[in-house]
């Protein structure tokens, strides 16, 4: 092994005695007595938080997988977390953190080869990423606990609002989708690709934000959002279009749907979420689409116009009555030049099921 590649083994060795809190010394089985745990139930868990198996006699676990372990079983004998959630709890855990990770560790790279392009640095080393994680780590954590509190203070009151089933409620849900993403992602390098989609990201969280919705969850071209109230899922649906609107940029449509909806595991499922898909798909570009839910509770409310198109058949609903809002006051006469030709729906398609 030459002198670089053992200074590389000792500084991976290093990190990752930094971030598991101690060396690698138990197998999958050991981890598995040590916590009091089935072996097929500490591997199912380790599965869906998203790792691989390791071998039987692979020493890839530290004291903080037994820790971690018996953390689970006190939620379990709790009564907070049931046997038959446990698994589904990991996996949304794993899928959330585990993108956190890949930011955090793309982030850590760009600090590295920055500081190493700088006048008169050398390269970094393998022993500079050691010491800029040591010197990250613990604002890292600290970051993420205060976020983590502050969402749950958020839901405080809708837990202590409860008054039935505490995973169903009455809110909108809206689709922002990306017109001619994919054609138009066909011909970018991979660099102006990552900006467009990390503008996009970060102005739908902006605006979601603002209007008191929350983020559900992006992929890549569409985001998925959740309102607790009519106007602030059609002020999303309207000022999203108009934020992101460049000449540079593809256009963004629009759709939302009002109704009772399931929240499991920070996620929403409900004919709600298919409905407001199919009227994304069905929207023209910079159009803010809605089912006769949402449409009847906006069109009480002042600063916004809003018209039924034609009905039309999509995938799971043979006549369906889109509604198109807009702002201003019910009763006033279309701008010039912006009618919205009602026999013509958009083509590209919009977010499905297996896409969200």
């Amino acid at each position: 092994m030459g002198e670089g590649e053992a200074a590389g083994t000792a500084a991976r060795e290093a990190l990752e005695r930094l971030l598991l809190d101690g060396p690698r010394r138990y197998t999958r089985l050991q981890v598995a007595e040590l916590s009091g745990m089935p072996p097929e139930r500490t591997q199912r868990l380790w599965r869906a938080l998203g790792f691989p198996d390791a071998a039987d006699d692979d020493p890839a676990f530290t004291d903080a997988d037994v820790d971690a372990l018996g953390v689970l079983s006190t939620l379990i004998d709790s009564g907070f977390v049931g046997p038959e959630s446990e698994a589904s709890i990991a996996r949304a855990m794993g899928q959330s953190l585990s993108r956190l990770a890949d930011w955090q560790t793309d982030m850590l790279a760009d600090v590295l080869v920055r500081a190493g392009e700088a006048p008169d640095r050398r390269a970094a080393t393998p022993e500079d990423a050691v010491e800029a994680a040591t010197a990250l780590l613990p604002h890292l954590r600290r970051v993420q606990d205060y976020v983590w509190r502050r969402h749950l203070a958020a839901n405080a009151d809708r837990l202590l609002a409860a008054t039935g089933p505490g995973d169903r409620r009455e809110l909108a849900v809206g689709f922002a989708d990306l017109v001619g993403y994919t054609s138009r992602s066909r011909g970018m390098g991979g660099r102006e690709l990552g900006r467009m989609i990390e503008d996009f990201e970060s102005i739908a969280a902006e605006v979601i934000a603002r209007h008191s919705g929350r983020v559900v969850k992006t992929v890549g071209d569409g985001v998925l959002f959740t309102a607790g109230s009519a106007r602030a899922a059609a002020d999303i649906g309207l000022d999203l279009p108009d934020v992101w609107t460049a000449e540079e940029r593809p256009p963004l449509r629009v759709g939302a749907a009002y109704g009772t909806v399931l929240t499991r595991l920070g996620d929403v499922y409900s004919p709600v979420v298919n409905l407001a898909s199919r009227l994304t798909s069905l929207a023209r570009p910079s159009a803010l689409l809605v089912d006769r839910e949402l449409a009847s509770r906006v069109q009480d409310l002042p600063g916004y116009r809003v018209r039924p198109l034609r009905r039309v058949s999509v995938r799971g609903y043979d006549h369906l009555q889109p509604w198109l809002v807009r702002r201003g006051k019910a009763g006033d006469a279309e701008p010039p030049g912006s009618g919205y030709d009602e026999n013509a729906f958009g083509t590209d398609d919009g977010p499905t099921d297996g896409e969200f």
